[in-house]
Parts: structure tokens; sequence; C-alpha cells
């Protein structure tokens, strides 16, 4: 807690003083252009990978970057969305995923989650993209020479990636962003973000393939 206590007195010492005209602004003003659904893993951070300012991002952070399919009644994670949208007008929605995802990792490697029924439970939205994802390891006389982690790393890089794709169908089924996309008043993008290198990656269009976005 004293770490937190100390970078709280370095904001107000030398970064608040720096942007106090940026900080006056919002203070009246919340215009974001951007809603970035990510995985709240500790290690993905929106504002830092985007290098945005204060302001210009609406953050949503779930485990897995998940985004359950619209349904009715009280949501936080549906909330968030449809204020973004209906009331921020925001223009572009971004679901982030990551490599080494502990979620994934979990479905990719099939861990006992019994201890963890809420985790159990969440991690149900990630359905579809793990029903898609199969072993992507090289089968036949060969594929006993394949070590077991790199193959476990390549179903949880592909289950990453189908992750992203699933979450953006079950983004369009909220009634916010199926009348925004159909005014073509918002666009939806697919990320992967590689901590070990900094690049992000984002998914085709089709889903089918990736394009870099960013080098690290």
């Amino acid at each position: 807690m004293n770490d937190l206590s100390e970078g709280v007195a370095r904001f107000q010492q030398d970064v608040f003083p720096a942007k106090a005209e940026l900080f006056a602004h919002l203070a009246t003003t919340h215009s974001p252009t951007t809603l970035f659904i990510s995985c709240s893993d500790a290690r993905v951070v929106p504002e830092l990978i985007t290098q945005r300012e204060p302001g210009e991002l609406f953050v949503i952070r779930t485990a897995g970057n998940l985004v359950p399919a619209y349904a009715p009644g009280s949501d936080g994670v549906a909330a968030g969305i449809e204020y973004a949208v209906a009331v921020l007008g925001v223009s572009d929605v971004v679901v982030c995923g990551h490599s080494a995802c502990g979620a994934m990792t979990a479905l990719a490697e099939g861990h006992d989650l019994a201890a963890l029924p809420a985790v159990a439970h969440w991690l149900r939205n990630a359905g579809a993209s793990r029903a898609g994802t199969a072993p992507t390891g090289p089968t036949g006389p060969d594929s006993a020479l394949v070590p077991a982690a790199v193959e476990s790393e390549d179903r949880v890089s592909a289950l990453v990636r189908d992750n992203v794709a699933a979450q953006l169908a079950n983004l369009a089924t909220h009634p916010s962003v199926a009348r925004a996309l159909a005014a073509g008043a918002v666009t939806l993008h697919g990320w992967v973000y590689d901590i070990a290198t900094g690049t992000v990656a984002e998914l085709a269009p089709t889903a089918a393939g990736r394009a870099p976005v960013h080098a690290g």
C-alpha cells in the first residue's frame, strides 16, 4: 500500500501540474472516442499500449476480455457498453485479447476450476470460441517430437484469437451496438496484444487472419 501512496504523491507533485490544463478540461468534459474492452490482467494497460491521454478511452475490463451476449436484466458490462455507445457516442469499439491469458489458458488446458465456481461460471461466456478451437499441434508419427509446452502455447494463442472474434460477435448482440452498427456510427475492432514483444495484431474483418497494427 505504501507504493500506491507514494505513487499518488508523485502524481500530485509531478504529473498533475504538467497536465493541469487537461485535467481542468476533463473536470467538466467526458467525450472519449473509443470503448476499449480488455482483460483484467494487470499486464495489460490500455492507455499505455495505445498511448492515449486521460479522457480518450472508455475502458471496460473483464477476466478474459469476455463480453456476455445481451440478455435482459442488470449487467455491469452491458451497462458500460450501452452508456459508451448510446450516451457517449464512441465511434470505435476495441476488444483486446492478449498473450498468456490466464482465462484462456485455463480453458485451453482444461484446468479444474471446481474451487473457483464464480470463475468457472464466468468463463462459460467463452464457450463459442472454445468449441471452435482445436489443438493446433502436429499429428502423425512426428507429433511426439513436439514439446507439450509448445503445443499448449499454440492452443492458448489460437483460443485467444478465437475468443476475441467470439466476443465481437457477442458485442454485436447488444441493442445499442446493433443500432450503431446499422447506422454506420460505430466500428468494431479485434486486437491481440503480445506482452513479450509489445506488438498488437488486428483480426482481419473476416476473423480468418490478422494484420499488424503496431510494432513494439
